[in-house]
């Protein structure tokens, strides 16, 4: 008998052990083919380092880290199959995503499986704005936060010059323009004219024939309110034109993949946003975001850009309020992100309590000359930060975001 219960009892334990050790599946909901390809790549790389590392130091909660990934090719539709398919092995979160349209679609379906969303690539205000709820935490900055900053330094630098607008028609793109028209003063659509292409599926000729208008009018700087390789094909048409010599051409969230897909030479001198790049540890002294910049160059043979730096953040951030929670448990974690500051890699930021925003430094950009980028390691220096704002100076108040939600009919209070 008493042999029995000794067996009884390793074989419990031994149960346990096994228990302990089972992978924690994280969700990544990302566009690994499409026009934001790209910057889910990034994603994927940023992602599986922090795995990596995470796992190096005994996991979460005892257990390892495992990475479920999925294509949603920037299309909501195929990023709900992927939260239900994901759900379904098991994912306890989900992450990802470079459009607005995919990150709110999947985060609200992860929210019907009362699991947590985090975006990496959304800039549309809705995202944490009107479409926010409860399981939606954004990384980076938002729409109103880059027009802000973006503003206050072209308002400094080119006061009183006319606008030409070309937008992706949907979430992100709307809202870049209308966030950006406020913060410019160019709500005159006569004066500031628009032309709205499609996404996705934009052809080459929709580019051409909005370019067209914009060479014939009378506008100074002309805003390309578009993405990844959206932005990239507009670029080689604009310069066809003569847009590029004579124009200020602003990409308001602009990526390092960008500049290397159209070449440093034909985005010289675009200006533009951006949540962090490989230069900003250094220029802060984040020690930390220093070593993350430092394994990812010798992984990767690249400079880490800022949608691996979110992915890379999102997983440490979860990884952290699960252990300071002792939970995997989604209203559990909720509680322990909602209000927590942290620096990881840059200075101090903080996910909101009230809209789940990430409230941290925006910086404005403008890239650099190809003869520049040519002289430095890697080929890779693009972006020279022209200006700054912090996140609480950029981020809407809590007066303007329940202005947003009540316009939309919305509850004032994220449920």
């Amino acid at each position: 008998m008493r042999f029995l219960t000794a067996a009884l009892s390793l074989v419990a334990a031994f149960s346990c052990l096994a228990q302990a050790a089972e992978p924690i599946n994280l969700g990544l909901n990302y566009p690994r083919t499409g026009s934001y390809k790209e910057e889910g790549l990034a994603q994927m790389r940023g992602a599986l380092l922090a795995i990596d590392e995470i796992n190096a130091q005994g996991g979460v909660l005892g257990r390892p880290l495992h990475l479920l990934s999925k294509d949603d090719a920037s299309r909501p539709e195929k990023a709900l199959r992927n939260i239900d398919a994901m759900a379904a092995d098991g994912a306890a979160m989900f992450f990802g995503g470079a459009s607005s349209a995919v990150a709110i679609a999947a985060g609200e379906r992860a929210a019907q499986k009362k699991l947590l969303y985090f975006g990496t690539l959304t800039y549309s205000n809705d995202t944490t704005g009107k479409d926010g709820q409860r399981y939606m935490f954004r990384e980076c900055n938002s729409a109103w936060m880059s027009a802000r900053a973006l503003g206050n330094y072209l308002g400094r630098t080119l006061p009183g010059k006319r606008y030409f607008y070309v937008t992706a028609n949907y979430t992100w793109g709307l809202t870049t323009e209308s966030s950006l028209r406020h913060y410019t003063g160019t709500e005159d659509a006569a004066r500031h004219p628009s032309i709205k292409v499609p996404f996705p599926g934009a052809r080459l000729s929709d580019y051409r024939d909005a370019l067209t208008q914009a060479a014939a009018s009378k506008a100074d700087v002309l805003v390309l309110a578009l993405f990844g390789e959206d932005l990239v094909h507009a670029m080689r048409i604009a310069d066809e034109l003569g847009l590029t010599r004579n124009h200020q051409i602003i990409a308001p969230n602009l990526t390092q993949s960008m500049v290397e897909l159209a070449g440093p030479g034909l985005m010289q001198g675009v200006i533009g946003t951006e949540p962090w790049t490989w230069q900003v540890p250094e220029r802060e002294g984040s020690a930390r975001g220093q070593a993350f910049v430092r394994d990812f160059t010798q992984r990767y043979g690249v400079y880490p850009a800022s949608s691996a730096a979110s992915a890379y953040s999102i997983v440490y951030q979860w990884a952290d309020a699960a252990r300071r929670s002792g939970s995997l448990d989604s209203d559990a974690l909720v509680k322990a992100l909602e209000g927590h500051r942290y620096s990881l890699l840059k200075g101090e930021q903080q996910w909101r309590d009230f809209d789940h925003q990430n409230i941290q430094r925006v910086y404005v950009v403008k890239v650099k000359p190809r003869d520049e980028v040519m002289r430095s390691p890697l080929h890779q220096d693009y972006f020279e930060i022209v200006e700054h704002m912090d996140g609480p100076e950029a981020a809407p108040s809590l007066a303007e975001w329940q202005a947003e939600r009540s316009a939309a009919g919305k509850p004032l209070t994220l449920q």
